[in-house]
């Protein structure tokens, strides 16, 4: 995993050099990375528990799939990518594309596309990736996170108030 090449990019979001994961992190320099959530026909939305072993935000719980971009690769792309390594899902269409929001600390100096799909599952979780995965209502999540925002990982945070989704479910 450390071996991984992403792209550099600069304040536009344009490439200007490739470097190593643990370098781009080490350096806080700006990549990229997609965040794809996931509802079902109900509403309800499947969040993930981050493995323990992961180098960011372990135990917390974040988007249905998630992941950086690798050199070379788009954003829609990588989207499918992380959805199919992640959970195990291949999408008969591609996810659509709701917001970008821009690197900022929240994201961990990441662009990041938000994506949303909807599917009902059950999906093939990735040991190494997630913990485990349930559905939850929207409104649900938005408590949690008012009461316990520590439980997510911080750019979901942000993306769910991005999103706006109220206690209707």
């Amino acid at each position: 995993m450390n071996d991984e090449i992403f792209d550099i990019v600069n304040d536009r979001d344009e490439v200007i050099g490739r470097m190593p994961r643990a370098r781009v992190h080490r350096e806080g320099l700006k990549h990229r990375a997609v965040h794809v959530l996931v509802f079902n026909g109900r509403g309800e939305i499947f969040l993930q528990k981050r493995s323990m072993t992961k180098d960011t935000f372990p135990g917390a719980w974040d988007s249905s799939a998630s992941g950086h971009v690798d050199s070379g690769e788009d954003y829609d792309a990588c989207a499918a990518r992380e959805l199919g390594e992640e959970i195990g899902l291949t999408p008969p269409a591609p996810p659509r594309r709701l917001f970008k929001i821009e690197a900022c600390a929240a994201t961990g100096r990441e662009f990041v596309w938000v994506y949303r799909l909807e599917a009902e599952g059950p999906f093939t979780l990735h040991p190494d990736e997630i913990e485990r995965g349930e559905w939850f209502a929207p409104g649900r999540v938005t408590e949690w996170i008012r009461q316990r925002p520590q439980d997510f990982a911080s750019g979901f945070v942000l993306i769910w108030k991005r999103l706006g989704l109220s206690g209707e479910g």
